[in-house]
């Protein structure tokens, strides 16, 4: 991995952790699992099936990510020239994504609808798996819900689309699935102070991802200016040298 790719993940990570307070407001997350095991009271019991759910659910991440990271490499060489703006698009979602978890923004909700469709069509395949009785129930579960519309996930998604490598574009969603993993694995009371402790944390969170895109604009850019001023005096140099023989 290069030093570009460490601010990716850490944003992601960040982004999954202090930004999960919105998936448990939103759709209950790992909540949703027990409720269908309420008659399960033993917690040994629980909690192989929350484990199991949340690796289904950051599977499907993590192949999401591969798949959209495939993407932007084929269109990067298909069009070299978009190499360097893809890098920059990098650091801009990475601040808008810091911006929609400090302030709540719906940055993404016309995406966040149309993916809605897709979760019509496979809905009907998560109701088959409830309740769930086994921790291969669960994964499949989790496998499936991590198709489930969310503004959040699609965002890191845009930021894994720009990594161009479908390893890192797994990475990164695998990042942001292991942040999200605390507060979709609390559930009952816990889960209700833990999202009041998150929501508590967002603006710092989110400026926090800001920096860290900030940063990722910067590299790049330092990186090209750096690699413009040796070629100028490059340029200078040569005249000397064929000036030496005269």
């Amino acid at each position: 991995m290069t030093a570009e790719t460490w601010p990716l993940l850490s944003a992601a990570l960040i982004t999954g952790l202090l930004g999960s307070a919105h998936c448990l407001g939103m759709c209950g997350g790992i909540s949703g699992l027990f409720a269908v095991n309420a008659a399960v009271s033993s917690l040994k019991r629980q909690v192989p099936k929350a484990i199991a759910y949340n690796a289904g659910r950051i599977l499907t991440y993590a192949i999401l990510g591969a798949g959209v990271a495939l993407i932007g490499r084929t269109m990067v060489d298909s069009i070299p020239k978009l190499a360097a703006p893809v890098r920059l698009a990098s650091g801009i979602l990475i601040i808008l994504v810091g911006l929609q978890v400090a302030f709540n923004w719906r940055i993404l909700e016309p995406i966040e609808n149309a993916g809605a469709k897709l979760w019509k069509k496979v809905a009907p395949a998560a109701k088959g798996l409830v309740p769930v009785e086994s921790s291969v129930q669960a994964l499949g579960l989790g496998l499936i819900w991590g198709l489930l519309p969310c503004g959040l996930v699609y965002s890191v998604l845009l930021i894994a689309a720009t990594t161009t490598d479908p390893v890192v574009g797994a990475l990164v969603m695998l990042a942001f699935g292991l942040g999200t993993m605390p507060a979709m694995i609390a559930t009952g009371l816990s889960a209700s102070k833990l999202a009041q402790f998150l929501s508590g944390k967002r603006l710092g969170a989110g400026l926090l991802i800001v920096l860290i895109g900030i940063a990722t604009i910067a590299m790049p850019v330092m990186k090209l200016s750096g690699s413009q001023g040796h070629s100028g005096h490059g340029g200078h140099s040569m005249p000397d040298n064929r000036e030496d023989p005269g």
